[in-house]
């Protein structure tokens, strides 16, 4: 998402900056900056759109200091624009930000009573004035540090006073930062690869601390304003390497974005405080919302598993009739579609041919249509009436992770909204929610905390020829995905069920060679997959589980393996769910030996019908 680089020594800093922001196109952005210090005053050159408009712009009004910092911004706090986009300006202080300031409204209705006037729509603004104010009378550190201990959220904040010319101060909270060491000359940025070519000397910041970069050499500070000896390390990793952030792969790295991922999904689109939803975007008055009285949910693949969820969601919370299709069948089976109807499509890349053309459909028929998408401008965004924008960034593995998880947070921003206009979630439900969402990184992070642990079940069951997945309830389509994940990348068969319905016909294929992933959360009908689990233990068959379910529980006997989980609430459990799949599926095909991120025979975005 949005990538952040700052640079102080003899370089010219507009060509080392401008280089490094090019080196982060890959993560997606909609806008971009450049702010150099030049005699006790900022140059600031912003522009909306690719670099190649910034670039555009600094050749036609040419900056130049001895110090600066950078940003490509995608837009979630505020629309791309180029008064929202960074760095940012207030007084003294300029300033490049990544992450949500939970509590900016709070923070912007006590400076705007002390006379702060905003120019942008975004959190970030917020800050540099916070810093502005409190720099009085104090240095760049000390300000910093005071306006720290006022804002709350996730964030990466890269700062320079105009009227401290060789200094910048850098702060992490649960968004990353590196400092690269070079001879004599120093960098800060989001991703390493920004500054690889220049040096592969790096210090990792960690979260509450803080980077003073000058010369001699940059210091590393405490929340407690101690002082903290960090190690210089150095990077080994090949360019290719390097644009994977020392992963193996695409996918494993992009399995452990999705916390940060799912933040930038939601942040600016919920209130803590309020209990409330914010979806500008969505295309739809109350009064229109009020209106439909069925919704069709319509994609591909794993999309159409996310849609599935979003079935569960919209009933179970709105009470709204949804039906979920594939997009490939939607327009031939004539549908049922009138100016009551919400059609729902999505699209990772908003350019899937079948789901484009199911819009179309839908949209000759009256229906009024919404996007879930993760690439702002495509084709479904452009067309639909509104469109929620997933943030994931870039994802180059094939086989969709953080797009998949996105998407649900999508889905259920979206359910809240519904249910928040339509008055069918109180506020203190919606207040419940929303803070078990902002928890939901936070679990994801546990679980990407147990990778060995599935990598030794990978390692146990990698050459079984057929996989069985089985889930109840919402957790019936994380099952199909989670058997999609598997044949996608290690070519092992695997089928997803509903683990009632295996009886049916699975149940013949069990044996003492056949793995069964059986999705088991603590709820009210976690009884009846117990039962499931004994039909398939009383035939021989290896059985995974996956449970949030504490201790010393009955399901340890039924199962060879199993894997606990955070609880959370039955909404968003599906997106924790999630995680363990991915990274079974992901190490069972490291050791198969295949090919992750580039599978056989399939394509990221599926352009033809």
């Amino acid at each position: 998402m949005c990538g952040i680089i700052g640079y102080l020594g003899p370089q010219n800093p507009v060509e080392v900056i401008f280089e490094g922001l090019k080196k982060l196109e890959y993560r997606g952005y909609d806008s971009a900056g450049i702010a150099l210090i030049q005699n006790e005053h900022f140059e600031v050159r912003r522009s909306q759109g690719k670099l190649s408009e910034l670039g555009r712009l600094l050749s036609q009004s040419p900056v130049s200091g001895r110090i600066g910092i950078g940003h490509t911004r995608w837009a979630t706090h505020g629309r791309p624009s180029e008064t929202n986009a960074h760095p940012h300006v207030a007084g003294r202080i300029a300033l490049v930000h990544n992450g949500i300031i939970e509590n900016y409204l709070d923070l912007k209705k006590q400076l705007s009573a002390e006379g702060c006037q905003f120019s942008s729509e975004t959190d970030s603004e917020i800050v540099a004035h916070l810093i502005d104010k409190y720099i009085k009378g104090q240095d760049l550190v000390q300000a910093v540090q005071t306006a720290q201990e006022k804002i709350r959220g996730s964030y990466a904040l890269v700062i320079m006073d105009s009227q401290d010319p060789d200094r910048i101060v850098a702060v992490r909270k649960e968004c990353p930062l590196i400092v690269g060491i070079g001879e004599g000359e120093f960098f800060i940025a989001s991703d390493v690869l920004a500054f690889l070519h220049h040096t592969s000397r790096v210090i990792y910041l960690e979260d509450g601390e803080m980077a003073v970069i000058e010369k001699p050499f940059p210091r590393i500070l405490s929340l407690k304003k101690k002082i903290i000896k960090k190690e210089v390390q150095k990077i080994t990793w090949s360019p290719v390497m390097a644009e994977k952030a020392g992963y193996k792969h695409f996918m494993q790295k992009e399995i452990f974005e999705q916390p940060q991922a799912i933040i930038d999904t939601f942040r600016g689109r919920v209130s803590p405080e309020k209990g409330e939803v914010l979806l500008p975007e969505i295309g739809l008055t109350a009064e229109e919302l009020k209106e439909i009285d069925q919704v069709h949910i319509v994609a591909c693949g794993t999309a159409w598993h996310a849609a599935l969820v979003g079935k569960f969601l919209l009933e179970e919370y709105c009470r709204i009739p949804t039906a979920v299709d594939y997009a490939s069948e939607y327009r031939y089976r004539n549908p049922i579609v009138n100016p009551k109807t919400l059609l729902i499509l999505i699209s990772q890349s908003g350019e899937t041919a079948d789901t484009l053309a199911a819009l179309r459909e839908g949209k000759k028929k009256k229906a009024r249509v919404l996007a879930v998408c993760n690439v702002v401008g495509s084709s479904i965004a452009r067309e639909a009436d509104g469109v929620i924008y997933t943030h994931a960034g870039p994802e180059i593995g094939v086989a969709s992770t953080k797009a998949f998880t996105t998407q649900l947070t999508a889905l259920f921003l979206m359910t809240l909204y519904f249910g928040q206009t339509l008055k069918k979630i109180t506020r203190k439900d919606r207040l419940a929610m929303i803070q078990e969402l902002l928890r939901i990184p936070h679990g994801i992070e546990q679980v990407l905390e147990g990778e060995d642990q599935i990598q030794a079940i990978a390692q146990k069951y990698f050459q079984a020829q057929d996989f069985l997945f089985l889930g109840r309830g919402i957790h019936y389509p994380i099952a199909l995905e989670g058997a999609l994940k598997l044949k996608e990348i290690s070519y092992i068969h695997a089928e997803g069920y509903p683990a009632g319905e295996m009886k049916h016909g699975p149940i013949a294929l069990i044996d003492e060679k056949m793995p069964t992933v059986f999705l088991v959360p603590q709820n009210d009908i976690q009884e009846k997959v117990f039962s499931n689990m004994e039909e398939v233990r009383a035939r021989g068959g290896i059985i995974i589980s996956f449970t949030d379910e504490e201790k010393g529980t009955r399901q340890e006997f039924k199962a060879q393996e199993q894997i606990r989980l955070p609880r959370v609430g039955w909404g968003l459990s599906p997106i924790i769910y999630s995680i363990p799949m991915q990274l079974l599926a992901y190490h069972i095909a490291v050791l198969r030996g295949t090919d992750v991120d580039q599978p056989r025979n399939l394509a990221k975005s599926v352009t033809v019908e």
